[in-house]
């Protein structure tokens, strides 16, 4: 083949050090568009993005030379100082270590963007450890129970 041609998307999951309700409403939109721009400067396309106080859900189309570690370590970093300078009473704003991320085959997007979209809603019948889980257990992801809120 003559080019590469990929069709790549992501979910994914991180939460808040300790799962703390820091994303209060005064930062949640800017935050949100905050992380957008820096998923488009690290090449990838932001499809959607939300969450509530405590994680954040991300849907995003990347391409062949994308590497996931990369760009989550560059996304929480950059957005967790951001967060810092622009809100200075968020001291306690940081992001939890680890991720969740999840494979979406172009035919699902539409389903798992709307699922993002519905966050609030989706959170008025389940947390966000119950919901994580849920995650792992549907997409066949080994974990320690032990160690996954460390």
């Amino acid at each position: 083949m003559a080019q590469t041609l990929t069709s790549i998307y992501f979910h994914v999951v991180f939460s808040t050090k300790n799962r703390e309700p820091v994303i209060t409403d005064a930062i949640k939109a800017r935050l949100h568009a905050y992380l957008g721009g820096i998923t488009r400067e690290y090449g990838a396309i932001p499809i959607r993005i939300n969450g509530i106080d405590d994680h954040v859900h991300e849907l995003i189309e990347t391409t062949a030379t994308f590497v996931l570690p990369d760009f989550m370590r560059t996304l929480k970093a950059n957005s967790s100082k951001w967060v810092h300078e622009t809100f200075p009473s968020a001291r306690a704003f940081a992001w939890q270590s680890g991720y969740a991320a999840f494979s979406v085959s172009r035919s699902n997007v539409p389903a798992v963007k709307k699922y993002i979209a519905d966050q609030e809603k989706h959170h008025q019948r389940i947390n966000f450890q119950d919901e994580l889980v849920a995650f792992l257990e549907r997409h066949g992801v080994k974990y320690d129970p032990k160690f996954i809120w460390a």
